[in-house]
């Protein structure tokens, strides 16, 4: 393993998206529409809609130290919370009391054809994978590295591999040593064993009941990451390879352009309206579910594969991170200490190519960690061997330890190597694990109930983050973004000079595969 200099990983970049429900006080789904102090979910660049009118998604900027990322997340619950009343943000991965799942709101963007585009896509995920599933919500952690690491490992390999290529390979590399190895932050740093029986209902389900109706699995670490949350069957058809860019590309582009027999029997239009985006496998780039994204930001209009075929890799997008019920804003600095160890392990380790059997074999992995990652009989496929979680992960961990080191030369001190011997404990000591304190607060000191026990985090969230002193500063500054965000989408509406199905259809038409990246 060729080690980063100190002074290389200062630079080390990350970026927080954060997803919650916003709910009522009595802990039901809020159902009123985007407050409007808080700005247009379709231009402002902090604060937006995931799936739902009522699912808040929270975005900083990229920030190079921790501390001050953690700080603007904190900010922007802070104004969020100045801005919806008696609501309160759902602590958890797992939903709150749901309504029928068509009760739902969708998210709504406005009329302009990018708002209107950005519904219609949400309609076709209700018509696809129902509203319960993207209820649902977690921490997307976006990472990158500085141009001096980059230099320096292009200098380290010594190939003359052209700077764009080399940086492409390499985090490819990250990309399928993460997709082995993440089941190891789903045991370390899942936190979603249990669920409101109203997400279940009428599904066909393995997970044990409490009394009070709540739903748990014994051993589950990240109910999100198993069996009934963020999956497909439609897409495990996929079984993309992170082997190189541009078979990502291809396999992403077959299902964005073939037509899926399902999909067409849901139709595309209804009337003079629409019942989704398109009718293939995937009608958009984001509908691809996975661990982790290879990302470029796209420009306005720009579709995210064509962004990456002109532009390579700009960062990678780590997607199996539950919100933290006993964190005020879902994360703390120490469960981002550990993502970037693992990080730049799965970066500097060795990384063979994938192969379809390997593919299904990590499929297994995280499903069987998902659901009963700390049962004493589950076993994991390392390369056609049975290992015990803890057994795999304690070797895993071994290996980060002189990345733990670099990183604490980097920084002073000793918090990346304390929190990189505390991971190693909690392998051995899994009554420590969030996922096991969840289970046993929820028993032991909420009457069994998960909505109980969501509630009551949510509510003290909610105090600790409104006693927290807000700049005025800071406040002037939401206050600004927010105005600035509806005038923007009022320009943007104005602007509109073709009709929607022409939008749609050229946004569908772009070119995915012309970029010198995939070549």
């Amino acid at each position: 393993m060729h080690l980063l200099p100190p002074e290389v990983l200062l630079g080390l970049q990350r970026g927080i998206e954060k997803e919650g429900l916003r709910i009522r006080a009595d802990g039901a789904l809020a159902d009123t529409p985007h407050p409007q102090g808080l700005g247009s979910a379709l231009t402002h660049p902090r604060i937006t809609t995931d799936f739902s009118e009522s699912q808040l998604e929270l975005i900083t900027g990229v920030h190079t130290d921790i501390d001050a990322c953690l700080r603007e997340l904190t900010e922007l619950h802070q104004a969020v919370y100045r801005h919806i009343g008696d609501e309160l943000l759902w602590c958890a991965s797992m939903p709150c009391k749901l309504p029928a799942d068509d009760a739902i709101p969708i998210a709504r963007y406005g009329t302009s054809n990018v708002g209107r585009m950005k519904t219609l896509y949400r309609e076709g995920l209700s018509r696809r994978y129902g509203r319960r599933m993207q209820a649902i919500s977690g921490i997307h952690y976006n990472f990158s590295l500085p141009e001096a690491a980059w230099a320096h490992l292009r200098e380290a390999d010594g190939d003359g591999e052209p700077a764009g290529a080399h940086r492409d390979r390499r985090y490819m590399a990250l990309i399928r040593n993460f997709r082995r190895h993440s089941w190891l932050l789903l045991l370390l740093l899942g936190s979603a064993p249990a669920a409101c029986g109203s997400f279940v209902a009428g599904r066909r389900h393995s997970l044990s009941a409490w009394e009070t109706g709540s739903m748990f699995a014994p051993g589950a670490t990240s109910l999100r990451m198993g069996g009934l949350g963020y999956q497909s069957d439609a897409q495990a058809t996929l079984a993309v390879s992170f082997n190189d860019l541009r078979g990502y590309a291809l396999a992403l582009n077959r299902a964005l352009s073939e037509p899926y027999p399902a999909y067409e029997a849901i139709g595309l239009r209804e009337g003079d309206g629409y019942r989704q985006l398109a009718t293939t496998l995937l009608q958009i780039e984001n509908e691809f579910y996975g661990t982790i994204r290879p990302k470029c930001t796209p420009g306005p209009g720009e579709r995210p594969l064509h962004a990456l075929g002109h532009r390579g890799i700009e960062y990678v997008e780590v997607r199996c991170l539950d919100v933290n019920p006993f964190h005020p804003v879902g994360i703390d600095a120490d469960s981002m200490r550990l993502v970037d160890i693992f990080l730049l392990h799965c970066l500097l380790s060795d990384s063979p190519p994938d192969s379809p059997r390997e593919i299904a074999a990590m499929a297994r992995n995280q499903r069987l960690v998902a659901e009963a990652g700390r049962e004493a009989g589950t076993r994991l496929d390392r390369a056609g061997d049975l290992v015990a979680p803890a057994e795999w992960g304690a070797r895993l961990l071994e290996a980060c330890e002189p990345i733990a080191a670099s990183l604490d030369a980097a920084h002073g001190g000793d918090r990346y190597a304390r929190v990189l011997s505390a991971a190693q404990r909690a392998l051995g000591e899994p009554a420590t694990l969030p996922s096991s304190r969840v289970l046993r607060e929820t028993d032991e000191t909420h009457g069994r109930s998960f909505p109980k026990f969501a509630l009551a985090k949510s509510r003290q969230h909610r105090e600790d983050l409104l006693a927290r002193p807000l700049a005025p500063e800071t406040e002037a500054r939401q206050s600004r973004l927010a105005e600035r965000s509806h005038a923007e989408q009022r320009e943007i509406e104005v602007a509109d000079d073709i009709p929607f199905e022409e939008y749609r259809r050229r946004y569908l038409e772009q070119d995915l595969l012309g970029g010198e990246h995939f070549r």
